[in-house]
C-alpha cells in the first residue's frame, strides 16, 4: 500500500492549485468559503480539489454544525517522506 499511498499524494500535489489550497491549510484549518476566498477559482472547484486531496489521506474533514472544517492530515505525508527519504 506504500506505493499507491506516495504516488496520490504525488498526483494531488502535482497540481498548483491543489498545492496552494494544502499549503494554506498547513496554516491552519479552514472552511471551503473561507479557502475560496484566496483562490481564483470558484468555491465548486475548491470543494473537488479538497476531495482529492483528501482521498490522497493528506486532509481530513470534520463536520461542524452546517460547516466542514478541512486541516492538513499531517500523518498523510510520511509516506511520500518515506518514499523520498530512500534515494
Amino acid at each position: 500500500m506504500l506505493v499507491m499511498t506516495y504516488e496520490n499524494a504525488l498526483a494531488a500535489l502535482a497540481d498548483p492549485t491543489r498545492r496552494k489550497i494544502f499549503e494554506t491549510l498547513w496554516q491552519g484549518p479552514s472552511t471551503v468559503t473561507d479557502l475560496a476566498k484566496d483562490q481564483t477559482v470558484s468555491r465548486p472547484a475548491v470543494s473537488q480539489h479538497l476531495k482529492v486531496l483528501e482521498s490522497a489521506k493528506l486532509v481530513t474533514v470534520t463536520p461542524k454544525g452546517s460547516h466542514r472544517i478541512y486541516a492538513v492530515r499531517h500523518d498523510g505525508l510520511e509516506y511520500l517522506r518515506s518514499y523520498i527519504d530512500q534515494f
